[in-house]
């Protein structure tokens, strides 16, 4: 989840203006970059809890100890819950998940450098804290009411909202963690078509990257249980759009998805002002209840479009959001994935094939069913690790021709491997986690904290 934008406070005064500020993302293809996020769980060594934000032994002191980096803080309220340095960021999720915001970098080598440089510092402050870092989608041993809350305007607001539109969206907040990678486009019938191909294969990902088999110490009955609590956290800012199938999707029809999508807040004078359930149309026309007589900014319209949830979103850039935390190898898998189907016209052309003739019923289905299932969902015929392997034969072409090559000369599909390992053995991360579990973990779940910790 984002913290405050910094975009600038101009007014706004039409609709157009929204628009404006989505399609001025638009860049051209010398200019795409590549933005990895990644959240993971932090537990203290001694008793595998997670840390609260005060104390000898808390974020807050974790964050301060990454300033020796060269990070800067950014504080609210005088408490720091943010770091920046060279475009990136180091942000908290509501429970204390730290998520590292990548900058826009020009090749996977490049982002999975910046991962690797971050998780070892991480580890270096973490280890003077007794401290550890898991990447799992879901916290698999504690209870919900075991997470501490971090001090966040922001995540207060959604506390108290989101239990009266979901059952499931504090557990988003405290106990999900996952990947994500950010794309650009050059132009409107672009974004368009990197839309609906990244939305029609989320479920793909989603199957490739499932890794939260465990619910409080034992088998939830779900291979992706992180993907499963979207589907009840909050179902007007979640989903699968199907409008973006629809003939005349653009920027306008997303625009207006996105002013139908509840508020949360505004963020004005370092004040999160509770807006939670009200109209960003009736903030348009000044008629916001908790600022009556005020107008948004473009500030308030960017952090608006941060508040929507859909399996793929839309800012000034295409977001990935299908995909459970995990291991490093796989922080850097995700983002090879995308950019091989979305980055190369011949591979972005062969996913299209792909799905174009997905049914708005088949597209559901495979939403619906990977949470459970993941690569082993029937599908055509087949099942989704078919699809899978296809969808990583045309990404691996696609990063070939890229030709972005390391020190050694090798191209970026060499990132792959690890799914390509996974769809050729037909099993998840989470099946061989709950292998362990039933073998030599001995039926505990704690094994997980030292055996894939970063």
């Amino acid at each position: 989840m984002s913290s405050p934008s910094h975009v600038s406070d101009t007014p706004v005064t039409s609709r157009d203006q929204l628009v404006a500020y989505i399609a001025d993302g638009e860049k051209p293809k010398d200019g795409w970059r590549i933005g990895t996020e990644h959240e993971k769980f932090g537990f203290r060594l001694d008793n595998l809890r997670p840390p609260t934000f005060d104390g000898e032994q808390g974020i807050e002191a974790l964050l301060k100890g990454l300033t020796r980096f060269g990070w800067e803080a950014a504080p609210e309220k005088e408490r720091v819950v943010a770091l920046v340095r060279d475009g990136a960021s180091v942000t908290l999720e509501p429970a204390g998940q730290l998520e590292l915001s990548g900058a826009p970098l020009e090749s996977i080598h490049d982002t999975c450098a910046e991962v690797a440089t971050h998780l070892k510092e991480v580890k270096a402050v973490a280890d003077e804290l007794r401290l550890g870092f898991l990447g799992m989608g879901f916290q698999p041993k504690w209870k919900r009411e075991d997470m501490p809350w971090m001090p966040k305007g922001r995540y207060k607001i959604m506390r108290a909202y989101m239990p009266k539109v979901g059952q499931l969206g504090l557990d988003m907040m405290t106990r999900t963690c996952t990947v994500q990678v950010n794309l650009d486009y050059a132009s409107e019938a672009d974004m368009v078509k990197k839309f609906r191909v990244s939305l029609a294969l989320q479920p793909v990902a989603t199957a490739l990257f499932a890794d939260s088999p465990f619910t409080e110490g034992k088998p939830n009955g779900y291979l992706s249980y992180r993907s499963h609590i979207w589907t009840d956290t909050d179902a007007d800012r979640t989903g699968m759009l199907d409008f973006v199938f629809e003939d005349g999707f653009g920027y306008e029809r997303y625009v207006d998805y996105i002013l139908d999508v509840p508020m949360y807040f505004s963020y004005r004078d370092g004040i999160y002002h509770d807006a939670s359930g009200q109209s960003f149309r009736d903030f348009l026309d000044g008629r916001l209840p908790v600022l009556p007589g005020a107008l948004p900014t473009l500030r308030d319209w960017s952090d608006h479009l941060t508040t929507a949830f859909p399996e793929v979103r839309l800012k000034k850039f295409l977001e990935m959001r299908g995909a459970d935390g995990g291991p490093w190898n796989r922080l850097c898998a995700l983002p090879a994935f995308w950019v091989g189907l979305l980055y190369d016209d011949a591979a972005l052309d062969a996913a299209w094939d792909l799905v174009k003739d997905f049914t708005l019923a088949e597209r559901h289905a495979l939403r619906d069913g990977v949470p459970r299932q993941a690569l082993k969902l029937p599908f055509r015929g087949a099942s989704v690790r078919e699809l899978a392997l296809e969808a990583l034969k045309i990404s691996a072409a696609g990063l070939q021709r890229r030709a972005r090559h390391n020190r050694s000369g090798a191209d970026e599909s060499l990132f792959l491997a690890p799914l390509i390992e996974s769809a050729e053995a037909n099993e998840t991360p989470a099946e061989r986690k709950l292998a362990l579990f039933r073998g030599e973990w001995g039926g505990s779940v704690d094994p997980v904290f030292r055996e894939f910790a970063y």
